[in-house]
Formats: structure tokens, C-alpha cells, sequence
């Protein structure tokens, strides 16, 4: 008899198993040897975990589970695993649970006037969006907005939260296909009725095409850019006028503003030869980037060099550090490969992992704050994926979009926030990571 996953489970051969977790309660079950059907498969081995905590407590809500079995993920009946992994049926089975890392809540969606192009879900309080409107957004959460941010003559490409926790002033950073940045502080924590409109205390100038990412240093001291001018630039994120700092007033419909800042660049890391596409500063001393010319390279802050480089062979749209002691590099190309190395290890133009779900470009991808294994990417095909690097296959595929997703993000920890082409920023949460 064929026994696929939904199969006539009870008719199979049983096998001897102990079920582990590092849950807490409510959700550890009895560790006693039991004998279950070898053709359970994910959603089998999760109604028996199910029943058995029901069994315990009357009161319990039934929700997936994920299991592994010597630190990897079953995706395919007990059966199949052992005879694809070579372990013996007649061992007791040690099979470890928990709770499946997937979306419990889907928040309504926010609507914004064009593409939602940019996000940023670094602070605990608030999240940041910028849009194709030329506007950056403050949103509390779902439908939340508490202000927007005026200034930009095109879209808004990237956004960055300067110093997430800050007491009183919050400030930010975008970047846009204006050519310029922009620098705002906002009160996170005045009551607010309806949106703020703010206008930027700094503006930078320097690049010679649209500014395609923005990422921020650990301090917040400073910020750097990547742009279509093929080079990285790194700018003071200060307000007090000095140094290459200038207050001009600028003309707008023959009235004078009031005074803004102006920066300069400060470096100019200079190397690529196509459009850098993505920047991250996860080091002080180190920024990493990616670009269309098919590299993904890492820069000496202090000196500007060029230290190491790796070749992807494809057109670079997204790259971020993290994993195991944040060292990791993920990135995302124009196919639907979301690709990890590990710098540590010889011969490292070879990816250690290669995730290959989505069917078409990734546009974003991000690494969980406090996990070593686990990371979302979002494409083109209007899905965002969450992974483990512990299986293949993803944990859980977001749905929320109707059109391309453009960006991507965790909140909160629990949470997962992308915008698209379809003008919604989305909110998937209660995701236990």
C-alpha cells in the first residue's frame, strides 16, 4: 500500500520514539518511549503533540509543530527520513519538537499612495516605510500613521532607523532616486491625533545618480549609501553646523524655507562598477555591499580598502550579515537562489547554502536579531519566505501581497513587515522564533 503523508497512517509498521522540547510548559509532553506509525509525517506527528497536550490540559488550543530528528527538520514521513538519513528503525527514536515558526495573525494591511519600496523594523516602538510618493511614513503599527516625512523630489529607495531606542528624539535617515538622503528627527512618544508632516534637519548631496540603499553605523555616529554612481559614500549623521556642514535656505515656489543643513560626504569607497544595490554596516569597522557588477565586497572603514571580495555571477539586489556570530552573508540576485556564505570558511566564493523556493528575483532578505538559524527572503513572485538553515525547505510562505514585494523585515522579533508593488506595508505576526 502507497503511504504518502496523508495516508492511511495506523497501517503502517510503528517505530519507537521519545518526544523532546526545549519549550517550556505548557507545551512539554511526557518524555516515555511510545510507538507511533513510521509513515507520520509533519502534520501527523503534530496532531499526536496535539492530543497529547490536550490530554494534559483540556484547555489546549491545537497549533503546528515542527520536528527534528539529530538537529534536522522532517520534511517527509518518519520512513523516508530515516531511509534518505541512514538511521536504523529499531533505535529509539529521539524526535525533538516545536512551535512551527509560521504567522498566527495577519494584520490589516496599511495602505500608501504608490510601491512601498523601503522598510525598516529596527526599533521596538515603531517601524519606518518610504514609498514611490516620495514619502517616508512613522507607522505605531497596522494603519498607525503618526508622521510623515516631506522633502524628496522622487522615490524614496531605502530607509534607516539612526538610534531605534532613543528616549525622546528618534532620528532617521532615507535615501532616494533624487540623488540626495535625508536626515529627520521625530518624538516618537507625543500623542498624535493624525499624521505629523517633517521636514528634514539634514540634507546629503553628493551622489551623482539615484542613492539605491542606506545602512547605519552601530553608533549611530554616522551612515553610509550605496548608489547607480557605482560608489559607497559615508556621511556624519550630526546637527551641530560644523565641519562640511552648510545652513542654506532654498527657494521653493518663490518662498523662502527656513534653514536646512547640507553634508558632505566625508570617504568615498570607490571599487564596483555597476550599481551598488545594497549596503550593510554591521561592524564598526566593516561595511559590506552588493552590487549589479555580480560582487559583494567588504570595506575597511578607517583606510576605504577593498578587503575582500566574493563573485556571485549574478545581478546583486539585496545582501545582510548574520547567523551564527554574525558572519554570515545572505544575499538576494536577479533568480530566485537566495544564497548564504560563510567567510570563515576556505574557498569561499562557494555558497554554504542555496535556498531555491521562489520563482522569481529576491528583492530582500534579513536575518532574525536573535537567531542563528533563521532569516526571511522576499521576490519578485509576491511571496516572503521565512528559512532555517537547519532544512531546505522554507518554514513558512507569506501570501500577503497581490504583486511584487519589494522589502522585508522582522519586527519585534515576532513579527514580519514587507511593502510591494501592490502599495500595502503587511504585518504577519506572532511568529514564535
Amino acid at each position: 500500500m502507497d503511504m504518502g503523508e496523508d495516508g492511511a497512517e495506523g497501517s503502517s509498521r510503528r517505530i519507537q520514539a521519545r518526544f523532546v522540547t526545549k519549550l517550556e510548559a505548557p507545551f512539554q509532553v511526557p518524555t516515555a518511549t511510545i510507538a507511533i506509525p513510521s509513515d507520520l509525517a509533519r502534520f501527523g506527528l503534530s496532531s499526536l503533540i496535539n492530543a497529547l497536550l490536550q490530554s494534559k490540559d483540556a484547555d489546549h488550543k491545537p497549533e503546528p509543530f515542527d520536528f527534528l530528528i539529530d538537529g534536522e527538520f522532517v520534511r517527509m514521513s518518519l520512513e523516508q527520513f530515516l531511509l534518505a538519513k541512514g538511521i536504523s528503525a529499531e533505535r529509539i527514536l529521539e524526535i525533538e519538537y516545536t512551535r512551527a515558526v509560521a504567522p498566527r495573525k495577519e494584520e490589516d494591511p496599511s495602505m500608501h499612495d504608490d510601491w512601498v519600496s523601503a522598510v525598516d523594523g529596527s526599533s521596538s516602538r515603531f517601524l519606518l516605510t518610504g514609498c514611490y510618493d516620495g514619502l517616508g511614513r512613522v507607522w505605531k503599527g497596522a494603519g498607525l500613521c503618526t508622521h510623515m516625512l516631506e522633502g524628496h523630489s522622487d522615490a524614496v529607495t531605502s530607509v534607516g532607523i539612526i538610534n531605534p531606542e532613543g528616549v525622546d528624539t528618534v532620528t532617521l535617515a532615507t535615501a532616494s532616486k533624487d540623488r540626495t538622503l535625508r536626515l529627520w528627527k521625530i518624538n516618537i512618544e507625543e500623542d498624535i491625533s493624525r499624521p505629523t508632516k517633517i521636514r528634514a534637519f539634514k540634507i546629503l548631496r553628493g551622489h551623482k545618480a539615484s542613492v539605491q540603499s542606506v545602512a547605519v553605523q552601530t553608533s549611530g555616529e554616522m551612515v553610509c549609501s550605496g548608489s547607480w554612481d557605482c560608489t559607497i559614500n559615508l556621511w556624519e549623521t550630526n546637527d551641530n553646523g560644523e565641519d562640511d556642514l552648510v545652513s542654506k535656505k532654498r527657494k521653493v515656489r518663490d518662498q523662502v524655507e527656513e534653514s536646512q543643513l547640507e553634508g558632505e560626504a566625508v570617504t568615498t569607497l570607490v571599487g564596483h562598477t555597476q550599481s551598488v544595490s545594497s549596503v550593510v554596516w554591521p561592524q564598526r569597522e566593516s561595511i559590506y555591499s552588493a552590487s549589479w557588477d555580480h560582487s559583494i565586497r567588504k570595506w575597511d572603514v578607517e583606510t576605504g580598502k577593498n578587503l575582500s571580495d566574493i563573485f556571485c555571477g549574478k545581478v546583486l539586489n539585496c545582501l545582510d550579515i548574520g547567523g551564527e556570530g554574525s558572519t554570515l552573508i545572505s544575499a538576494g540576485a536577479s533568480d530566485p537562489i537566495l544564497r548564504i556564505w560563510d567567510p570563515r570558511k576556505p574557498g569561499t566564493s562557494a555558497p554554504v547554502f542555496q535556498f531555491a523556493s521562489h520563482t522569481s528575483w529576491i528583492s530582500a532578505c534579513k536575518w532574525h536579531d536573535s537567531s542563528w538559524f533563521h532569516l526571511l527572503s522576499a521576490s519578485y513572485d509576491g511571496k516572503v519566505m521565512l528559512w532555517d538553515l537547519r532544512t531546505a525547505w522554507p518554514l513558512s510562505i507569506i501570501e500577503s501581497h497581490t504583486d511584487k514585494v519589494l522589502c522585508a523585515d522582522w519586527w519585534k522579533s515576532n513579527s514580519v513587515i514587507s511593502g510591494g508593488a501592490d502599495s500595502k506595508l503587511c504585518i504577519s505576526s506572532e511568529i514564535p522564533v
